[in-house]
């Protein structure tokens, strides 16, 4: 079963339906997602260039395109409502010889890992609020792809995190 298939099956009648304006709280949410989707890119792009851990690459990579064809879909979707859209900075180019970088200059791979987790724990809880207070079913399709495809790359981040020992978890609670 595809999930993604299956809640657009859902969501189709709606978003087949009349055409409804975004409100206040849609274009805000999309809005503030945008803006820090673009910032989480750029951060991405860096730690592709600096992570020496081939399977961290690889979920930066992941995680990137995520973000990037989310980028893309909301911003499509503001520009059709007249929406201006937040700044943005250029991409960051690729870049090899970074082995060169001290420590201290740069974030290893542990740190880069905890970075990308925390970033997804805050996408996923800032799509669930996108999608619990949208109206329109495109806004809620949108936010539903972006909690599944977070969640499907976490499982993967947090299993390589478990096997590298980066996994940062809280003392057990004795009451």
């Amino acid at each position: 079963m595809n999930i993604l298939q299956v809640a657009y099956d859902t969501f189709k009648p709606f978003i087949d339906g009349e055409k409804m304006s975004l409100n206040v709280l849609e274009v805000s949410n999309l809005w503030m997602f945008l803006a820090i989707s673009n910032n989480t890119l750029r951060n991405e792009e860096l730690a592709i260039n600096t992570v020496q851990d081939g399977e961290l690459k690889k979920i930066l990579q992941d995680a990137r395109e995520i973000h990037k064809t989310v980028a893309e879909e909301i911003n499509k979707l503001l520009k059709q409502e007249g929406v201006p859209l937040p700044q943005d900075t250029p991409e960051k180019p690729l870049v090899t010889g970074v082995k060169n970088i001290p420590e201290g200059a740069k974030f290893n791979d542990e740190e880069i890992a905890n970075l990308i987790s925390f970033n997804l724990l805050l996408g996923i809880n800032y799509s669930a609020r996108g999608l619990t207070e949208s109206i329109h079913a495109g806004v809620g399709y949108t936010f539903f792809k972006v909690i599944v495809k977070k969640t499907i790359l976490g499982v993967s981040l947090k299993s390589l995190m478990q096997k590298r020992d980066w996994l940062r978890i809280p003392p057990v609670y004795k009451p």
